[in-house]
This record gives structure tokens, sequence and C-alpha cells, in this order.
């Protein structure tokens, strides 16, 4: 299983400082109840050290939103430059995307995220594209690369892509949405990841 760690993306220290504040005070507190203050005090600063990053709150949400989709977006696709076998690959895909994506760590996130994104449709909008939709396309330039090698026959990549994404996740993620079962175990993400992998080349593998 993944470890549940702060993802560190940026080259600028500081601002990676704060956002891993900002992700443990969002954390706790939620949105609504998150302050500047609060998050200026744990870094260590002054607000006005905060602001010279973020000019407000929602910006800082925003940052923290789109951090977390691109640390989940690369670390599914670290085995992407192997295609020799693209059921294979797709196995490796599929078993990385549902450890993270079902983790307690991913979980807790996307509640946040959610909650908010109900208040503030651009923060909704800002997680969709640098998550989902992201992630998709990435997957899709990937099942490109095994049409041109002749492994699968898709007319229309990214949809293929989030038809497999679909087909991991769909049954665990609700189920860990609605708290009915803990973080899966790795059997359990196999069990799903097989299944979904076998239904995705009879469908689409030449």
């Amino acid at each position: 299983m993944m470890q549940d760690v702060k993802p560190r993306l940026d080259r600028d220290s500081r601002r990676e400082a704060i956002l891993d504040v900002a992700s443990d005070v969002f954390l706790e507190e939620g949105y609504a109840n998150a302050s500047m203050s609060t998050i200026a005090a744990r870094v260590g600063g002054s607000k006005g050290t905060l602001y010279n990053y973020f000019k407000n709150k929602e910006e800082l949400f925003a940052a923290y939103v789109v951090r977390h989709c691109a640390w989940q977006r690369d670390a599914m696709f670290e085995i992407e430059s192997d295609l020799s076998d693209i059921r294979e690959a797709l196995i490796k895909t599929g078993r990385i995307y549902l450890s993270i994506v079902l983790s307690d760590f991913s979980m807790a996130n996307f509640r946040v995220i959610v909650a908010e994104a109900q208040r503030t449709p651009e923060i909704g909008l800002a997680f969709y594209e640098a998550g989902p939709r992201s992630g998709a396309k990435r997957l899709g330039a990937v099942l490109q690369k095994a049409v041109d090698s002749g492994q699968l026959k898709i007319d229309d990549p990214v949809h293929a892509a989030h038809q497999f994404i679909g087909l991991c996740q769909n049954r665990l993620l609700k189920a860990r949405l609605c708290g009915a079962m803990a973080e899966p175990t790795v059997n359990e993400i196999d069990r799903e990841v097989l299944s979904a992998v076998k239904v995705f080349m009879a469908a689409y593998g030449a």
C-alpha cells in the first residue's frame, strides 16, 4: 500500500512548507473553519509572509488541490515508459491508482475538496481538470501508444481511459465513500484490477 506522505512537487521549499501546513489544517478543520491566521501560526511566520505566496485562502486552497492531484497523477504513471505488454502495464497502473485513490490519506483529501466544491464550483472544476481529466488524458496517451504498436484497437483513447478507470474504481470507491469498508488490502485491489483489465482487453484488445 502507498504510505501516506505529503506530496512535495515545488522547488520553493517555503511555499511547500506552507502547503504542507495548509493541508493539515484543511483536513483537520475543513475549508470553512480553516483560517489564514492558523496556517501562518503553524508555519511559524506572519500572515504577511503567507500573503506573499497566496493572496487569500481561496488561492491557497486551489494550490493545495492542484498539488494533491499532480502528486496522484505522477505517482500513477511511473510505469508508462514500459509498454511492451499493455496488459501488464494496465495491471500495474490499476494497482498503483487504487492504492493511492482509496488510501485513507486520499479519501480524506477528496472529502474536503468535494465538500468545498459544492460552495465554490471553481474549486470543483480545478480538481476535475487537474485530477480526473488530466489523468484520463495521460492514460489516453499511453493507450494510443498501444494502439500504434498494434496491441489495442481503440477509436477514442481518452474515452477508453475513463472507462478503464471506472472499471477499476467503481465498486470500491463507492464503498469507501459510504464508509462501508476500510482501506483495501493488496488482494482486494488485485481482485478489482485483474477483472477490470480482463474486461477492458476483451473490449479493446487486438
